[in-house]
């Protein structure tokens, strides 16, 4: 199958969406499908999403697009994403009446609610218009399924997530891994993510916890926390092998956001071996559940002082059920073809 996926979140962004499609379109192309991605790089022109300079959007005016997709000839198409690249291809396929699907990523309105102190309302009626055209809907969790159906999202289609185990897994036990190679005392205390403000990152700052905390990541609040909370050790992005092995020094992962789809950096640090503490919201209550592998709860700071004690092994083992094999097989029977009399003339 030749499947074209249409997407404002794409390298060299980095973010969890990014890394979904990059290895969803990896194992896609290993198991014979052909994948185009048509991604902001792909544009001459681009500009800075507002309130994130660092993350660049297409000016999709024009034939590019069209072009582009003309030129693939898919066989299927999937729009992920509610930008300038996915609102093109929509109205490219709905103007051709040629089938597609779209996925959730982000809680637009939760997240407008909290910043901006809009209503959530009219994010959501958004995104409804937008992934409602569509003929599937790939969502996440079973949790994110119920909240979306009684907003009226339709074509709700499952499609979970994984972590790649091989890329992330425990490094402690290597012959000549220096476990404190970053110098700090113990113990390690360890975020990873986009510094934002959507991140709740100061309820995990402003935690009374012993040795350290580290952040690994960058983003637009990160200047201003870094002179908030000088206590911080802030690393700026770290990528393949390093970032697995930050990961695996760590002692224990803090994810204090409450506004997460799913939250796959919970999954490739339990794949490092490294527990969890979270709020009891979801994403990591939808991956860590009533699992003894990390610990959930509105007191952040007991739920990181309590996973010190989670036996890492059992972490790993954990997150090795969750296969991107299985995950690649999901989106893939989601898609919608599109008829071969499409393209014909």
């Amino acid at each position: 199958m030749r499947i074209l996926i249409a997407t404002d979140a794409a390298a060299p962004q980095i973010n969890g969406v990014v890394r979904v499609f990059e290895t969803t379109a990896a194992h896609l192309e290993a198991d014979g499908h052909v994948v185009e991605v048509i991604g902001p790089n792909r544009f001459a022109t681009t500009f800075p999403a507002p309130g994130y300079p660092e993350v660049r959007l297409a000016q999709t005016l024009g034939r590019a697009l069209p072009d582009m997709i003309d030129a693939f000839r898919p066989d299927a198409i999937h729009i992920p994403v509610e930008g300038p690249i996915g609102l093109a291809a929509r109205h490219y396929c709905r103007k051709r009446r040629l089938p597609f699907t779209t996925s959730f990523h982000t809680r637009f309105g939760d997240y407008f609610s909290l910043r901006l102190g809009f209503g959530t309302g009219p994010a959501y009626a958004a995104q409804r218009w937008f992934h409602n055209a569509g003929q599937g809907f790939m969502v996440q969790t079973t949790t994110l399924e119920r909240q979306l159906a009684a907003r009226g999202f339709r074509n709700i289609r499952p499609w979970g997530r994984a972590v790649d185990t091989e890329a992330f897994r425990p490094q402690r036990e290597n012959p000549g891994f220096d476990v404190d190679f970053l110098g700090l005392p113990r113990p390690i205390f360890l975020y990873v993510g986009r510094v934002s403000a959507e991140k709740n990152l100061p309820a995990f700052f402003a935690l009374d916890l012993p040795g350290s905390k580290v952040v690994v990541g960058d983003g637009p609040a990160a200047a201003a926390l870094a002179t908030e909370f000088p206590d911080v050790h802030f690393l700026g992005y770290r990528h393949g092998e390093d970032l697995a092995r930050h990961f695996s020094a760590a002692d224990v992962f803090v994810f204090p956001s409450r506004f997460e789809t799913f939250g796959l950096v919970v999954l490739e640090s339990l794949a490092c071996g490294t527990p969890v503490a979270a709020f009891p919201v979801q994403g990591p209550a939808d991956i860590i559940g009533t699992t003894p592998h990390g610990v959930l709860s509105e007191d952040l700071r007991a739920a990181a002082l309590a996973a010190l004690s989670i036996d890492r092994t059992g972490c790993r083992t954990f997150a090795e059920s969750f296969s991107w094999a299985e995950c690649t097989r999901q989106f893939a029977q989601n898609l919608v073809p599109i008829p071969p009399s499409a393209w014909a003339g």
